[in-house]
């Protein structure tokens, strides 16, 4: 059996401009939070994001921890947090920023994302 092949990104070294994925320090201090809580290794697993069809805008976003990558997701690497997405999910996904947003009328992580074109209230599904 072959080792899968993984494409690693190192969040550091990407320019603001490059189409990858981007996580705000607040989120990668949430995502530490509940990681260690949950019991998920952070060098063997992480946080994979992803789409799945349906909600009120016709796509919602999935987020989730996972054990391990799967063979062709992409892994992005934001310092001892590792984030993975699956290849028909980045088509929806790349030029994202992740950001977790705590207020007195909203908590929880709030999706960037350049390629949405309508969003419902909920801030958990969209439109491309």
């Amino acid at each position: 059996m072959s080792t899968p092949q993984l494409e690693i990104l190192n969040a550091e070294n990407q320019a603001p401009n490059q189409k990858g994925i981007q996580v705000t320090e607040r989120a990668i201090q949430r995502i530490r939070v509940a990681m260690a809580k949950e019991g998920v290794s952070p060098t063997e697993g992480g946080l994979r994001l992803g789409i799945t069809g349906g909600g009120c805008s016709g796509l919602s976003y999935n987020i989730r921890f996972d054990s391990q990558p799967r063979e062709r997701d992409r892994i992005y690497q934001f310092g001892d947090v590792r984030v993975f997405v699956d290849p028909k999910s980045f088509i929806y996904l790349h030029g994202m920023i992740l950001d977790y947003e705590e207020t007195l009328m909203r908590q929880g992580f709030n999706f960037i994302n350049p390629h949405s074109t309508k969003s419902c209230g909920c801030g958990s599904s969209f439109s491309a």
